[in-house]
């Protein structure tokens, strides 16, 4: 009988679109086709709750958007990547190729289970959250327009922290550690590890540098200067998604909550995915200039 897949497709990434035809082709074979859908039909998964595997073809941002209805279900995520650079989608299409039967049908799964953050958003002295939401990567507070620098008040597990001026902050997970806050000066975090890290976003001062805490920690952060502008301004971005605004005196607190299941490459290698995409370690190049 094999596997009950449901099959979502970015349909605006034409590498992708090609290749739907034929990864159609390789679950009949070896499986059962619950649906196929394009990604922005993600919430149609929660009318099937009989499927036992959800297969993502896109890349990266592709799996980010169908985690929030694929984790609550407890269903593993297998993403073939056919973007430019893929961390969370393990599988190009030779190996989806090579490893259909196992995959499709009755195989083993190979499975890794990654941690995902909670942030709740609360008003000056309210006990009530007027926000929560989930993200796999990161959580980030942005400045925003008119892009003027914002404090943040930083506390970790109720002890007292800094005030950081700069243009704002990202708490990430292992997972989101080759994403934002990477580009932000973060360290990367191999999947496995229990932790969150904490990085400022151009912070006003050269003392305050990322750190890593015990993923059991809360994070809040404490709205003491945000920008305004045309129902704008500051703003909470979970996993790139622009989810809501902030007013000055806001507390965001963020919590490691919950896992999402991703099917596993075992052909494939962290640190060889480290050096083939992101060139870790390797030396700068250099183009020959012809003088």
């Amino acid at each position: 009988m094999g596997r009950r897949v449901a099959l979502f497709v970015n349909r605006t990434k034409a590498d992708a679109a090609a290749a739907e035809d034929e990864v159609r082709d390789l679950i009949e074979q070896h499986g059962t086709l619950v649906f196929c859908d394009d990604v922005s039909a993600r919430d149609r998964l929660r009318e099937h709750p009989e499927a036992d595997l959800v297969v993502s073809l896109g890349g990266d941002g592709t799996i980010l958007s169908l985690v929030d209805v694929a984790a609550p279900m407890d269903i593993p995520l297998l993403g073939v990547n056919l973007g430019k650079l893929g961390f969370l989608a393990e599988f190009d299409l030779d190996a989806l190729r090579a490893g259909a039967g196992q995959l499709f049908g009755d195989g083993t799964l190979h499975e890794r289970r990654l941690g995902r953050l909670s942030a709740e958003v609360f008003a000056r002295q309210s006990t009530q959250a007027r926000f929560r939401g989930h993200a796999l990567n990161d959580v980030v507070v942005t400045a925003g327009p008119p892009y003027r620098m914002i404090a943040i008040g930083l506390s970790v597990d109720g002890g007292p922290g800094p005030e950081v001026s700069g243009d704002g902050m990202i708490v990430a997970t292992p997972t989101g550690s080759t994403a934002y806050t990477l580009s932000a000066g973060g360290p990367i975090l191999t999947p496995e590890v229990s932790a969150m890290v904490i990085t400022p976003i151009a912070a006003h001062t050269l003392s305050f540098r990322p750190i890593v805490v015990d993923a059991q920690s809360t994070i809040e952060m404490r709205m003491d200067r945000v920008n305004r502008e045309d129902g704008h301004g500051t703003q909470l971005l979970l996993d790139g998604r622009p989810d809501t605004h902030l007013d000055a005196g806001d507390r965001v607190i963020v919590r490691r909550d919950g896992s999402v299941r991703f099917v596993r490459n075992e052909s494939q290698n962290y640190w060889a995915t480290l050096v083939g995409k992101l060139r870790w370690a390797q030396a700068p190049r250099f183009r020959d200039s012809g003088a």
